[in-house]
């Protein structure tokens, strides 16, 4: 190596530990100005949180909480008072098909599929409870009927020619 590029590297090398040394004197000085200064929460990135961790549903609990579910309850049913499914239809094999056999075709939630053997301790019980459990909802111990199948706007009438003509075309 000649002189000059000694010369060169000692000076560049001078340089650079100098820019290294003020880069970290600025950085220690912008941590003492940041951990000084006091921040203030921006108003729009508080709303944005809020709205992420917004609950989805609710919960009913305790005797508040079954209070809120019947008032909830009552007003699906005001609700779906003034529509009537499947344009009012009373025919139990077109409501089995819209709504009815998504679960009772497959056994979903639980639900017995059209096979007598599934069905008989049900019969039993007699058509009365039957319907009954269908328009009101049922937790058994396999699994769950929602009230009027999950469509409120079914009519008591259209509950029970549906339940009827399910029984009638067991397997």
């Amino acid at each position: 190596m000649r002189n000059t590029d000694m010369h060169f590297l000692k000076n560049f090398t001078m340089v650079i530990i100098a820019l290294a040394i003020v880069a970290a004197l600025l950085i220690v000085t912008a941590l003492i100005i940041h951990a000084n200064r006091a921040t203030e929460p921006s108003p729009v990135a508080e709303q944005r949180v809020i709205e992420r961790i917004r609950p989805v549903g609710g919960v009913y609990a305790g005797e508040t909480g079954a209070a809120a579910m019947a008032a909830a309850a009552d007003e699906a049913r005001a609700a779906a008072a003034t529509q009537v499914a499947y344009g009012g239809t009373t025919d139990g094999e077109v409501i089995y098909q819209q709504l009815c056999g998504a679960c009772h075709t497959s056994g979903a939630g639980g639900a017995p599929r059209m096979v007598r053997a599934e069905w008989t301790a049900r019969i039993a019980q007699g058509m009365e409870t039957l319907v009954r459990h269908s328009i009101e909802g049922f937790q058994g111990e396999q699994g769950i009927m929602p009230p009027r199948g999950g469509n409120p706007s079914l009519t008591d009438e259209q509950v029970e020619v549906t339940v009827v003509w399910m029984v009638d075309n067991l397997q």
